[in-house]
């Protein structure tokens, strides 16, 4: 069976353990959330001139010391990781059972599986930032071998930031740490290379040829001989105890192409070294160059990471058609990364709500991309199961059926009746938009007075109409109650008031009576990449 790409959804402990074999993926990057009490937010785009009311939190990154966490704990003591163990009993004698000990624990189970699952010659990108870095390096020493460390990167990620006002009393913290690991001392490189600051070009490369292209001057001679390395070239010899550093024929080459420099005082001549052959300085472990995600880029995601990050990264330690895996993909940078340089990819993450924006962020990049997803109901059992198992995940997960975005978020009220919403065309014009609301109903007792509530939630919130999303069929009474309701117009042709679509139908094929959603509505939408007809084929 050849490579594919995957997306999963699930703890990301789990998939590995059941479906990542051993030394299976060629570059590992991630981006494990730890920022106590801090929540993350997904935007989602309202149409122009529309309040963007589809603010949702996705998670919550706060670690706490639970049942979970003790299991993980558990598991690195009955590994056969004998220093991780002891490096972790170390720091929870030290800390004690406490948040940033749960992070740990978790982490450090989830970093044994990701050792077990790379090659022989593969790299590792852990990125963090300071509060609990010299922690987990520590347990990267203990997992990978301390003699597998390689860097150290700094990534400035901003210019200022907040910690610095007045009254803080402490220094902006403007930078993020990326741990730079390999599995052993042979690993894929490939150098990177910034460009030269202005200054240093003016100052080396003075000089210019006859078109304009900059060039500095190069010494031909070297203090060793090695060959036939003591001729006389064009009436000129090294000066005494110093010899030619290229052979003669070398040096004829060198002539014929005009790339020799003779001095008007008649001494050794120079070699010419062309600027615009120069790769670059090598990259540091530095990098102050790359910004936050702007603009069309950026979907909303607080954390999310620019491209041009990731494509660094990844084209560093892998080649086309490696193998890139994220196990924490948020709203899917590296993977997206992955498939625009011609990598394989697997992707993982814990929401649905995740899953469904990188999803939607890899069609738009890619049209015809090829990705398996897996973990997402795929039937009418594996949906019952999600619904008992977790309310809010089959929720957004039967939102994205019907193509629209959620709506509120865990805490009880903020919803307002609303589940999701869905911007409609309602005329030709670019700002003819208006809104659907959507219900989800995953319980096994629903009737009329439901979708008589879901009318009112419709008239109150100036909506043209709503999707009624039901795990079980609905009844006689729930069906003539949606009929009452009416039609609405939208320019495009008449369409129920109120639609109720069941899961059944919709895993069916079943489309919703909607206009067609066009581009001002939903979740942001990533730009279209060029070059996309490689990742179309990555299905061998």
């Amino acid at each position: 069976m050849g490579m594919k790409n995957q997306l999963y959804y699930g703890d990301n402990l789990t998939v590995m353990r059941e479906s990542i074999a051993d030394q299976s993926v060629d570059l590992v990057y991630l981006d494990p959330p730890f920022n106590s009490n801090a929540g993350y937010n997904v935007l989602f785009k309202a149409p122009a001139g529309q309040k963007s009311e589809a603010q949702i939190e996705a998670f919550e990154d706060t670690w706490h010391w639970t049942d979970s966490a003790a299991r993980a704990f558990e598991d690195v003591m009955r590994s056969k990781h004998a220093n991780t163990a002891t490096m972790l009993k170390a720091m929870r004698s030290i800390l004690g059972e406490n948040d940033m000990m749960a992070y740990l624990a978790m982490m450090a189970v989830r970093l044994i599986e990701l050792h077990r699952v790379m090659k022989q010659n593969a790299s590792l990108y852990l990125h963090c930032d300071p509060t609990a870095s010299h922690y987990l390096k520590l347990l990267l020493d203990s997992i990978f071998g301390r003699t597998n460390y390689r860097s150290e990167i700094s990534w400035k990620r901003s210019s200022a930031h907040n910690d610095a006002k007045q009254g803080r009393r402490q220094y902006g913290n403007i930078r993020d740490v990326i741990f730079f690991y390999t599995s052993s001392d042979e690993w894929q490189w490939n150098w990177q290379y910034k460009p030269y600051s202005l200054e240093y070009v003016k100052r080396m490369y003075r000089h210019k040829d006859a078109k304009g292209n900059r060039y500095r001057l190069d010494n031909l001679t070297a203090a060793k001989p090695g060959g036939d390395v003591s001729y006389e070239f064009m009436g000129t010899r090294p000066y005494r105890g110093r010899y030619w550093a290229y052979s003669r024929q070398n040096m004829e080459k060198f002539h014929e192409e005009g790339r020799l420099y003779f001095p008007a005082n008649g001494g050794t001549p120079s070699y010419k070294r062309y600027l615009h052959e120069m790769p670059g300085v090598p990259l540091q472990n530095d990098w102050d160059d790359i910004q936050p995600a702007q603009g069309n880029e950026n979907l909303g995601y607080p954390t999310q990471k620019p491209l041009a990050l990731l494509e660094r990264i990844i084209e560093a330690s892998s080649n086309p058609f490696d193998v890139v895996f994220d196990p924490f993909c948020g709203c899917g940078t590296a993977v997206h990364a992955a498939a625009k340089l011609d990598r394989f990819w697997i992707g993982i993450d814990i929401t649905h709500l995740a899953v469904s924006l990188i999803e939607r962020r890899l069609k738009d990049a890619f049209p015809g991309i090829f990705f398996e997803v897996h973990g997402t109901p795929k039937d009418i059992g594996g949906a019952r199961d999600l619904a008992a198992r977790d309310k809010y995940q089959f929720q957004w997960w039967a939102i994205s059926l019907v193509d629209a975005v959620p709506q509120g978020g865990k805490k009880k009220g903020m919803d307002r009746g609303i589940d999701g919403i869905r911007w409609v065309r309602a005329g030709p014009k670019d700002g003819d938009f208006e809104k659907v609301l959507v219900s989800v109903k995953g319980g096994e007792n629903v009737g009329a007075a439901m979708v008589r509530d879901f009318k009112g939630t419709i008239e109150r919130e100036g909506a043209v109409g709503g999707m009624f999303v039901t795990l079980v069929e609905p009844t006689r009474e729930m069906t003539r109650e949606a009929a009452a309701a009416g039609f609405f117009e939208s320019g495009f042709g008449t369409h129920p008031k109120i639609q109720i679509l069941t899961i059944a139908g919709l895993l069916a094929g079943q489309k919703p009576d909607l206009p067609a959603p066009g581009r001002g509505e939903g979740f942001k939408h990533a730009p279209k990449e060029s070059g996309i007809e490689k990742q179309s084929r990555l299905k061998l």
